[in-house]
């Protein structure tokens, strides 16, 4: 079969980061991420449009000046649990920190998710970088990169170990024999790492798909790296194709060089397409999209999540740029230093550094349905992704896609016309990965 394009929804809410006014929208409910209807209708409107995933963001810490969805949202494995019962094909992917959370917990958590679902359990590795995080939790300050990162890929390693707790045949619950499990296919992890000691055995079985798949957003090196080590789906940043183009061939060189099949990791960059009966009318909304949601003030305060969640209302806005290098470390290091050298070499001020960070940028993916369907197809020949993780403002928007663009990819090829499988991995083309145990078992006995 030939390769064919992955596509994830990802549900806005009331509005997150660039979406500040989307609230005010008379077709968006007020309530809207924090209503369980609303999350259940996106997902089935993504499984009728036969798309792979939805695709649950979070984070831990909020102050006042943050996007409304981030004010008041639902937590995604409990969200995506009720999304469960109501769908049959859709994956199910959920936001979840390394850094703030225990493996066994979260292991037994997403393989509870996988059972609930039938195997379409995702888990989106975050390290976080709102570094008032850490005040949540107990602790003072924000972790460095080196040990997120580091805790990151040990905890992947953990939760994979505990989802291979039990072989797949561990079950027999022969009552004549009066076994319910056979205990040699039961298996204590006994882990005792840097950052972990986790004895285990987790007290849940394998999922139809073996386990949840990792999904990963790597950006910075540590990042990509980490992505490449362990990741099977990744949230790539987008840009321009060119950029979009390096970063997969990067990645997937990556993924080669520790002894990965490159086929194995799905890059879904983002895209907010905008669709509308012609191009004209379609660039006209993206204006209209722009004007609403640039606001100064918010577009200061997001500013300011770069750099973990820092306040810049306290400096003059007309002066140079502040020294704020040192709060990068602990936040989101590869933006803040983007915005950092860009500052300095234009000599740009703290006012236009804020507004440059909200300029208007047009969408390769904007126009009438025909020219959407054709920059996707050009971009996805063009080696920039395997899949789009799929942002509409509202349900109106999403059907305009579904409608006009995804016949036209399935017309060329290059989208499903039916589901391949019932789990996440089967869609995305996923190997289940075998039981280290069976494996060692099998092993032993050539």
């Amino acid at each position: 079969m030939s390769r064919r394009i992955h596509l994830a929804l990802h549900p806005y809410g009331v509005g997150g980061p660039g979406q500040h006014g989307l609230w005010k929208d008379a077709r968006v409910a007020k309530n809207a991420s924090t209503d369980i209807n609303y999350y259940i209708a996106q997902a089935k409107a993504a499984e009728h449009a036969l798309f792979d995933a939805l695709f649950i963001v979070d984070s831990q810490f909020i102050n006042a000046t943050y996007p409304a969805h981030y004010l008041n949202r639902l937590e995604p494995l409990t969200l995506l649990s009720a999304v469960a019962t109501h769908t049959r094909h859709v994956g199910l992917v959920g936001t979840a920190s390394s850094t703030y959370n225990s493996p066994f917990n979260l292991a037994r958590r997403f393989a509870s998710l996988d059972h609930i679902s039938g195997g379409r359990a995702g888990w989106n590795v975050v390290t976080s970088f709102d570094t008032g995080t850490s005040r949540n939790f107990g602790f003072d300050e924000h972790l460095d990169y080196a040990s997120r990162y580091g805790r990151a890929l040990e905890f992947v390693q953990v939760a994979r170990g505990l989802w291979d707790s039990y072989e797949d045949d561990a079950f027999p619950a022969d009552v004549e024999r009066g076994v319910f499990l056979d205990p040699a296919k039961l298996h204590a992890l006994d882990h005792v790492g840097e950052h972990f000691k986790v004895a285990g055995p987790l007290n849940l079985s394998r999922s139809p798909q073996g386990q949840p798949v990792i999904f990963q957003a790597g950006v910075s090196e540590e990042g990509r790296d980490l992505a490449a080590q362990v990741a099977e789906g990744i949230y790539a940043p987008g840009g321009t194709l060119r950029q979009a183009q390096e970063y997969y061939a990067d990645i997937k060189q990556r993924t080669a060089s520790y002894g990965r099949d490159p086929d194995h990791i799905k890059i879904f960059i983002h895209g907010g397409p905008v669709v509308a009966a012609t191009d004209e009318a379609a660039r006209r909304r993206e204006r209209e999209i722009f004007e609403e949601d640039n606001d100064f003030d918010r577009n200061l305060a997001l500013l300011g999540r770069s750099f973990g969640a820092y306040d810049f209302s306290v400096h003059d806005l007309d002066a140079p740029f502040p020294d704020v290098a040192h709060l990068a470390e602990k936040g989101g290091r590869t933006g803040a230093a983007r915005i950092i050298e860009r500052a300095r070499a234009e000599n740009l001020t703290l006012r236009q550094v804020a507004q440059s960070a909200n300029e208007f940028r047009t969408s390769p993916f904007a126009g009438s349905p025909r020219t959407v369907a054709g920059t996707i197809e050009q971009w996805f020949d063009a080696g920039t992704f395997d899949g789009i993780n799929l942002a509409f403002r509202t349900t109106d928007e999403l059907e305009l896609f579904v409608d006009g663009v995804v016949p036209l990819l399935q017309q060329r090829g290059l989208f499903r016309t039916e589901y391949e499988a019932d789990t996440l991995r089967g869609n995305l083309g996923l190997p289940v990965p075998a039981n280290r145990h069976t494996h060692e078992r099998l092993l032993v006995a050539d």
